[in-house]
């Protein structure tokens, strides 16, 4: 089943339509406690008149787990849920990704639709079918292909949004256009997104959008060109990882992100679109070595990225652990490493490989050569 993506003007009436056209017998809502008190009050009134259930999970990422996945499918159970049931996943990413899975799951599949509330739910999480969990202390490791039967954007939402959850969903944008084209990257990397003008932000949301639409529906299930989608993300996932592990959370030093922390973050931990953003600088700097990215594009966008995203606080003494989460991402074959490497903007090398000490490198210029 193909996914319907609507950039919504009027999320009420766009909402209302999507339920309408999707089989329901009842309507259940699942958002998280921050996206309840923020952004349920947007579209209340149209869930009273479905009679719509309310369940409601706790916010950030550490609650991504099968424990909260069991939460859901009793809730729906008890709620009377039925193959012919409906589920809408509001909120962000995580709301999204465990929803979506819940939807799949329940009585072997139920309908869902995916309202995205936060800038990275929108251009990346809530599109593409991708669900799931975390398991064992890595990102998304257990979980299924499901397409929302709609994916409903609409900006409306991001007025509740502080500006780190921006930039974090901002960095999934970044990484579009570096897969797609020089003049999307040379826009993105001349916006004020510290100050940004949503209108603006709308319509490169749906040019972002686009990209990955364009490159799922090419290779839904990741066999081939989807992998593009990854690039940033074995550095990326595993700085992510690192993060959560750490007691306190204590190795975040990254710009604006104490604004984050109250909202979709635990205590110092590094959100997804910072730990992406400085592993695109990483990738680059491999493509660059390996793949011959340019090197004044490599610096243009690192230098964007150090002013607006600040830096990540982690040394050598740590490249072996951060080493072995690379190890176990899920990209990996027989123990490689595998990375998307760019040429240049837009230009393409999937399943490439870099040797541990290129990858160190790559972390000696995350950490000081930008």
């Amino acid at each position: 089943m193909q996914q319907r993506v609507i950039i919504s003007q009027d999320i009420e009436h766009d909402l209302a339509q999507a339920i309408a056209e999707t089989e329901h017998d009842r309507v259940f809502v699942l958002t998280d406690d921050i996206t309840q008190e923020c952004c349920l009050p947007k579209v209340a009134v149209l869930f009273a008149k479905h009679n719509a259930t309310i369940i409601t999970i706790r916010h950030d990422d550490t609650n991504k787990t099968l424990a909260t996945l069991a939460d859901v499918w009793t809730a729906l159970q008890r709620g009377g849920a039925t193959r012919h049931s409906m589920l809408v996943n509001l909120g962000g990413g995580m709301v999204t990704d465990l929803g979506g899975f819940a939807a799949a799951t329940f009585k072997r599949g139920i309908n869902f639709i995916n309202i995205p509330t936060t800038l990275l739910a929108m251009v990346d999480a809530a599109v593409g079918g991708k669900t799931g969990i975390n398991f064992g202390g890595l990102k998304n490791e257990v979980g299924a292909f499901a397409n929302a039967r709609y994916v409903i954007v609409n900006t409306c939402f991001l007025d509740t949004l502080d500006t780190a959850n921006l930039c974090s969903g901002y960095a999934e944008m970044l990484k579009h256009s570096l897969i797609s084209n020089a003049q999307m990257w040379a826009e993105h990397v001349n916006f004020d997104i510290l100050q940004p003008d949503l209108a603006e932000l709308q319509r490169m949301v749906a040019a972002s959008i686009a990209v990955k639409e364009h490159i799922v529906a090419d290779d839904p299930h990741e066999h081939g060109i989807r992998k593009a989608l990854n690039f940033g993300h074995t550095i990326g996932h595993a700085l992510e990882e690192f993060s959560m592990q750490q007691p306190g959370g204590a190795v975040v030093s990254a710009r604006l992100l104490p604004l984050a922390r109250a909202r979709t973050a635990p205590k110092n931990t590094l959100l997804h679109g910072y730990a992406v953003a400085f592993g695109l600088i990483g990738e680059l700097y491999i493509s660059a070595r390996k793949a011959g990215f340019p090197t004044a594009r490599l610096h243009q966008t690192a230098r964007f990225i150090r002013e607006n995203y600040g830096a990540v606080a982690f040394t050598c003494d740590d490249y072996p652990t951060l080493l072995n989460l690379m190890r176990h991402d899920k990209k990996n074959t027989s123990g490689t490493i595998n990375f998307t490497l760019l040429h240049d903007i837009g230009d393409i090398r999937i399943n490439q490989t870099a040797t541990d000490e290129e990858i160190r490198e790559a972390l000696d210029f995350i950490r000081e050569g930008y």
